[in-house]
């Protein structure tokens, strides 16, 4: 497996998204846990989680509990979660960027995590009623009293990210924004980061399209390359976004272990310059 760096730590060039294996329609959780060490199997080390992936407000926490129950007695995996949303009744979603707020909830996720620091946490979502430099503030403390080893933020736009990084002195290791062919609006926030030596965690890197034909069909040179190279579509998408800049590691979600397996194998696949350019046109 090709390696990447998050701040000092090196990692796998593919993570694994934990997101679908909590919300509503998840699978059982025997397939989920499977699934995670499929992952690890094929060279998988970076699963990234959050606090507020689960059905609902009752079982916040979900994901994390899920992936410590598949993670038990396994080294090496870096776990990144995230604090700063929340659940609201009837499976809806809030913010808190308080700084008081993201504490407690680093604390509650140190537990479900069975973990003395978190190796990754990121603020995940920016709260308009708080400013920026409160709430990464808190991640400036949690850094500071060990809690957490790297602090990251997630869904912050350009000017954000510059702020973030000031606050947190130099160490901000990675910003996790929704990146994919569906969605290349936050290209800026990857060239940006890739200046600065911070990694770029693009999530949703499929656009959600995890069947094998929905890539392809909706942006057809993904298919076109694929059928020549005899891969997936969604290898072709990971590859392409890996070859961006040596900041990027994607983060598939995945809930079946063949489909992490295949995402997996993209670390292996070298795109061509003029590939390159048809997926980018």
């Amino acid at each position: 497996m090709q390696q990447r760096r998050i701040g000092d730590v090196q990692v796998s060039a593919i993570g694994l998204g934990g997101m679908p294996m909590s919300l509503e329609g998840r699978p059982p959780r025997e397939r989920s846990i499977a699934t995670i060490r499929s992952a690890v199997e094929a060279g998988v080390t970076l699963i990234d989680t959050a606090d507020a992936y689960s059905a609902d407000e009752t079982e916040f926490g979900h994901n994390e509990e899920l992936i410590a129950q598949a993670l038990k007695g396994v080294d090496g995996v870096l776990v990144a979660t995230k604090g700063g949303h929340t659940r609201t009744p009837g499976g809806g979603w809030g913010l808190d960027g308080r700084p008081e707020y993201l504490k407690s909830a680093c604390e509650a996720s140190l537990r479900r995590l069975g973990v003395d620091a978190i190796d990754l946490y990121q603020f995940h979502r920016p709260d308009p009623d708080v400013p920026t430099a409160e709430s990464v503030g808190a991640l400036a403390d949690l850094l500071d009293e060990g809690k957490i080893r790297l602090a990251g933020v997630s869904n912050f736009d350009p000017a954000q990210i510059r702020e973030a990084h000031e606050v947190l002195g130099g160490r901000l290791a990675s910003v996790q924004n929704q990146f994919s062919p569906a969605f290349r609006s936050s290209e800026p926030e990857l060239e940006l980061c890739a200046r600065l030596g911070v990694a770029f965690l693009p999530w949703s890197p499929l656009g959600g399209m995890s069947a094998a034909g929905d890539l392809g069909e909706r942006f057809g040179a993904f298919g076109d390359v694929a059928r020549e190279r005899g891969v997936s579509p969604q290898q072709v998408c990971l590859a392409w976004m890996l070859a961006k800049a040596p900041a990027v590691i994607p983060i598939p979600g995945s809930s079946r272990p063949e489909s992490i397996r295949d995402s997996a194998a993209a670390a292996h696949l070298e795109l061509s310059e003029d590939e390159l350019k048809r997926l980018d046109g």
